[in-house]
Formats: structure tokens, sequence, C-alpha cells
């Protein structure tokens, strides 16, 4: 499978590791690149993320057989109707992100107004770091890739996607947006909203000087996550807000229950407290390193 022109809408860490790794594998003849500073189109060059990079939004979609959209999600609705009048008839659209219920419902119907096709897509990778200068080509290698049809996707563009995504190394996993939506929402999302929470209880600014001093590798390991983008994971929370709240409250009573087995002093229920989240990850732990059928 080889493309001619692929345009990626957002050249950061995940649309500058899509690109270094279409060009390493020569998935398309020409990668181009939608960026909103001018600096950026230094660094698109500098890190060869892309062929060309590009300020204006309908000069980087023009000709694009395929264009993936790779900025937070709420900026995705509204850059589809800029970019629309620049697209060719037939084009594909898929996109990164990270909530498919709202993602897909919109912009499922932009693309078929415009006589083009969406497929709704989210690579399971990724970093606290931002930008294209921690961009990496290897990074969807063996990464778990969703891929959300419905009724309405075009099989030939889903076929397509699906290849796009295997060229990269990654695992195909078909969800619907809503139950992607209902399980990341307690995978990923929740992870981040308890990584932020606890780095901001702990590093409080009214903390004693020493406090920081003592927070080593678990500290570090559990929280680095809060080190990521705050508007991409604002935009997140908001959009997943249903599920992500269902994720909360399972998670609070739990945190209740673990408490009142801490003020019991209930030595057998801590310890198997403690022995089953070690057997279900280690096991979890196992299967994960492990290819899994598509």
């Amino acid at each position: 499978m080889r493309w001619k022109q692929i345009t990626l809408v957002g050249v950061g860490l995940l649309g500058g590791s899509l690109g270094l790794a279409i060009r390493r594998r020569r998935i398309a003849r020409r990668v181009v690149g939608f960026v909103r500073r001018r600096a950026s189109i230094a660094e698109c060059r500098k890190f060869g993320a892309v062929d060309y990079a590009t300020l204006d939004l309908l000069e980087a979609v023009a000709g694009a057989d395929l264009v993936v959209l790779c900025t937070p999600i709420a900026q995705m609705g509204s850059l589809f109707q800029q970019l629309r009048p620049g697209l060719k008839p037939g084009a594909i659209i898929t996109d990164v992100g990270s909530v498919k219920g709202s993602v897909v419902k919109d912009l499922e119907g932009l693309a078929e107004k415009a006589g083009v096709y969406f497929v709704g897509s989210h690579p399971m990778a990724g970093a606290e770091k931002t930008g294209v200068a921690a961009a990496r080509a290897d990074l969807f290698v063996d990464a778990v890739c969703v891929v959300t049809p419905t009724r309405k996707t075009n099989r030939q563009a889903l076929k397509r996607v699906e290849q796009l995504w295997k060229a990269f190394g990654a695992r195909i996993v078909h969800l619907s947006p809503s139950e992607h939506d209902k399980l990341v929402s307690r995978s990923s999302h929740l992870p981040h909203l308890v990584a932020a929470q606890l780095a901001s209880l702990v590093l409080q600014p009214d903390s004693p000087k020493t406090q920081g001093l003592l927070c080593a590798n678990g500290f570090r390991d559990t929280t680095r996550i809060a080190s990521s983008s705050p508007e991409m994971w604002r935009d997140i929370a908001l959009a997943n807000r249903p599920n992500l709240t269902r994720s909360m409250d399972a998670f609070i009573g739990q945190l209740r229950t673990l408490r009142n087995i801490l003020n019991r002093g209930d030595e057998r229920a801590l310890g198997r407290f403690f022995s089953q989240a070690k057997e279900r990850r280690d096991r979890w732990s196992k299967v994960a390193a492990s290819p899994s059928p598509e």
C-alpha cells in the first residue's frame, strides 16, 4: 500500500511520529504537515517529520489522499469545516483522538456532506512529552490501535486505514465508539486524573520543603503522566465526562472500602487487597507483553 499524499493536521508528538514512520517506511510519496506557528515549520524540517510544512490549512490538504487529524479533539470539528473546501473527492479522513463518540458523530456527518470518508481511530501510544522534538518513528510498533467503524463507514476506507496502522507495526482492535469511550475512561482517562490529583496534593506550595526530596521512584512513576498537555487532557475529560465520572465514582467507592480496612487495622483484608492487585497486574503485564491476534 502506498499513498500519493498524506497530510497531518498538527505535527506534535503523535503527528510527528506518524510523519517519521510514514517517511521511514515510504508509505506515501509526500507527507505534508499543517502547523500553527512559523517556528514549527523549522522544527518539522529539523526533525524530518514531513516533506513540507505550511501555515495554510487549505494548501496542506490540497491533493491529499489521506488526512490525519492530530489536534486536541475539541478543535477537530472546526478544523474540518475550515479544510473541507480543499479536500479532493473520495479522500479519507482519520484521527488520533482519545475520545471517539463525539468525534465520530460529528466528523462522520461532515465527511458525508463533503463527499469524503471518515474512519475513527485511536492509537494507544504516546508520552507525557509534547511537540515534534519528542516524536519517534517506532512509537506505534506493537501498540494497540483501536478502529471504530459504524454502519456508515465505507468498507474500502476502513480497510485502507487499518492497513496504514498495520504498516506502522500496530495491532488493530475493533470497538464501537461508545464501547471505546467506556473502556478508556477506566484504563487511560482515570489514571490521568489520579496522577494529576496526586501530584497536586503532594507537591502543593504549602508542603514542607523536604516533601519533594522524599518523592522517589514510586511517586515519579505514578505521576509521570501528570506532565502531559493540560489542554489536551482538559478536552478529553470534558468529551468523555459521563463515562469518566462513573469510573471516578467506582474508584472513590473502592477507596472508601480500603480506608475502612485501614481504620479497622484489618491485616488479612489489607493483605488480600495488595495480593489481588499484584496478581491482576502481573497477569495483565504478561498478556500485554505478548502480541495478540487481531
